[in-house]
């Protein structure tokens, strides 16, 4: 009997980088800025997982990025994006915001509300360096993934309702309650990766707390909630 346990790589929220700079308190699941591990440098195309909790009233000043697929996903609270070709908007809980740096862009975030805001913030590398950079955010209501994945970014053309990204990959959500299960397969040769924004749930039978992360080979994995959960995952080539 094969064991599926080789095929996942657990990376517990304890093991993550951390840097707390007071306003920003945040967890990383790949080597970022000062956190450096050699055996987490990235998965596939997926290069940085960030884990972030930010105050109130603050947030990340004005700051370059180019050649990135930059895909942030909003736990609780909202965050507020502005950036150098003009656009702003305000991503609730549950939502998603995306921008392809490409060239070159400047943009800041910021948590305008009164409350702290956590939020996952992905980046993949896109398919081919360069190009205009674009902004695009949109809400994906929880009940609409209700015990299935949905795809909320996607660099596929079949993917029409999801927010698009210029990389071979999709980033998907679900929502499950207690005792609920979802299958999901990885392709041979690509690259998953899994948190739970909540709630605790097992893969093919092992045990993942919240925001522990689980780094998938190809094949199929049965997910079940162990509690009502929140899943986001990237598949990436």
């Amino acid at each position: 009997m094969t064991d599926t346990r080789s095929r996942i790589e657990r990376r517990s929220f304890g093991s993550l980088g951390h840097a707390d700079h007071g306003w920003l308190d945040a967890r990383h699941h790949f080597s970022f800025a000062s956190y450096h591990d050699p055996d987490r440098m990235a998965w596939g195309a997926i290069r940085v997982w960030n884990d972030d909790t930010i105050a109130p009233q603050t947030g990340f000043p004005p700051h370059p990025h180019r050649d990135m697929e930059i895909i942030t996903y909003v736990r609780t609270g909202a965050i507020t994006h502005q950036d150098s070709m003009g656009n702003a908007g305000r991503t609730g809980a549950g939502d998603v915001q995306v921008m392809s740096a490409g060239s070159g862009v400047r943009h800041a975030e910021y948590n305008l509300e009164n409350e702290p805001t956590t939020l996952f913030q992905i980046w993949i590398e896109p398919r081919s360096t360069g190009g205009s950079p674009s902004w695009g955010a949109k809400p994906f209501p929880k009940g609409d993934r209700s015990g299935r994945f949905v795809t909320l970014a996607s660099g596929f053309a079949e993917d029409p309702d999801a927010l698009p990204i210029r990389a071979d990959a999709r980033v998907l959500g679900a929502t499950l309650n207690a005792g609920e299960q979802v299958s999901y397969t990885v392709g041979e040769g690509r690259h998953a990766y899994l948190v739970a924004a909540r709630g605790a749930i097992t893969i093919d039978g092992e045990p993942f707390d919240a925001r522990d992360g689980a780094a998938l080979r190809g094949g199929t994995y049965e997910i079940v909630a162990r509690e009502d959960a929140e899943l986001v995952l990237v598949d990436a080539d």
